[in-house]
């Protein structure tokens, strides 16, 4: 079973941007749009290799679909590590509408808790649990996925303890807000991570018995 995979279809926002090369290959980073229901989107940045662009022509506003994964990173910034997240694309087709689509934007996990989960309470009630999965992959590396669990998920991701493995099904958000420094400057900052749909806890004992739970 493949423990990261994403699917998202969106639109080109602006140019691509060089992003770094690895044994002579390129890699470009764009930004993509994504519908949210609310009739709101998730900005969010898609990783492509050179390879994967012969004989595309990607432009702003084009419309594509994406297979990929969402991986992590850490980027020297300001003085200090940061957890930087990017959707590494795969396989890249243009998308004319004509495909039926049931959702732009999905995302599988499975992974380990690899911190311990952070629950809390909206002003308005609305329960939320902050979670950090470690999801493994080839050559020994693995990815620190960010993703909050809402309601029913939140109080069962809640009593997770390190090391639980898990199942998650959910979609990748774009979440706008502001940071505050001791000099009193404010800073609008975008933070992703993923939002819940539905989890499972994978029992040690045997992997084919879960626990699942949706949150409805």
């Amino acid at each position: 079973m493949e423990t990261n995979v994403v699917t998202i279809v969106g639109k080109i926002s602006g140019e691509k941007k060089f992003s770094h090369e690895i044994y002579g290959e390129g890699f470009y980073v764009y930004n993509m749009e994504i519908p949210r229901l609310s009739e709101t989107v998730d900005n969010l940045p898609l990783t492509i290799s050179e390879r994967l662009l012969v004989g595309l022509d990607l432009k702003d506003q084009d419309m594509i679909k994406v297979e990929g994964q969402l991986r992590s990173y850490n980027k020297f910034i300001d003085g200090s590590n940061r957890l930087v997240l990017t959707i590494f694309a795969r396989d890249i087709m243009p998308f004319d509408g004509e495909e039926d689509l049931k959702n732009p934007n999905e995302i599988f996990l499975e992974g380990y808790i690899c911190k311990s989960p952070v629950y809390r309470e909206t002003p308005f009630g609305r329960e939320i649990t902050d979670i950090l999965v470690a999801v493994n992959r080839l050559y020994n590396k693995s990815d620190y996925i960010p993703a909050i669990a809402w309601g029913r998920n939140a109080r069962f991701s809640s009593n997770l303890n390190i090391g639980d493995k898990i199942r998650i099904w959910g979609r990748i958000q774009s979440r706008k807000y502001q940071k505050k420094f001791n000099d009193g400057n404010v800073v609008n900052k975008v933070a992703y991570e993923v939002s819940i749909s539905k989890m499972e806890k994978v029992n040690s004992e045997d992997e084919n018995k879960t626990e699942e739970h949706t949150d409805l």
